[in-house]
């Protein structure tokens, strides 16, 4: 009842806020859409004195600054303002580039290499930017690829995880030890594929040394 009671504040505040806008900040506000990430080079080209209007729109709640000229409109819900979509917020912050595959480490554990940690981080492999960047609460680390698919595959976690191998918060040896052990049941033309694309040479030494010397049956 309380959060309820809270977001019913919340959003009559903030309606209060947008009806006091007048002139350009208030047409400005015409263009938004609840729930869009805009750049700034964007709005400027709808609004005259644009860092002024921003600065009143973010005032009133219109808005919330998410990074140096990044912005979102917040979408309200019966609990109060929704966070941005990742996927909006990556894509504004590249500039309109759709080509990035966005997920977090813990995808990992679906591999099934014995993997349970969780990570509260979030990666995002591109072809433009490079280092851990915090947009709005959330913190992305951007890598630089020269491949990648656009969508999470088995095959391509599989090989990812391997990678980064000394970056995991588990015992390397014991993950390592794992893959080369299901290597055999695992192994298709897929998984190949996989390695030949997106695997770095630490793991394709490992999968050609699992393949020259396997496992006894």
């Amino acid at each position: 009842m309380e959060n309820h009671a809270n977001s019913i504040l919340t959003m009559t505040t903030q309606h209060h806020h947008s009806a006091s806008l007048k002139g350009s900040a208030a047409a400005l506000a015409d263009h938004l859409r609840a729930g869009n990430v805009y750049r700034r080079e964007d709005l400027s080209r709808l609004s005259s004195a644009v860092d002024r209007d921003l600065s009143k729109l973010v005032a009133a709640g219109k808005l919330r600054k998410l990074a140096q000229g990044l912005y979102h409109v917040p979408k309200l819900s019966r609990f109060g303002p929704l966070p941005p979509d990742d996927h909006l917020v990556v894509q504004s912050f590249l500039r309109g580039d759709k080509d990035f595959l966005l997920f977090s480490p813990s995808a990992y554990n679906t591999v099934g290499l014995g993997t349970t940690q969780l990570y509260n981080r979030t990666l995002v492999y591109n072809r433009k930017r490079h280092g851990v960047f915090k947009l709005g609460n959330r913190e992305f680390d951007f890598r630089v690829k020269p491949r990648f698919p656009l969508q999470l595959t088995p095959e391509f976690l599989f090989v990812d995880l391997l990678n980064n191998l000394d970056e995991l918060a588990e015992d390397r040896d014991s993950v390592l030890d794992r893959a080369r052990s299901l290597w055999p049941s695992l192994e298709s033309p897929e998984l190949h594929e996989a390695v030949e694309l997106y695997g770095n040479a630490a793991t394709r030494k490992h999968i050609k040394a699992w393949m020259d010397d396997p496992v006894p049956a």
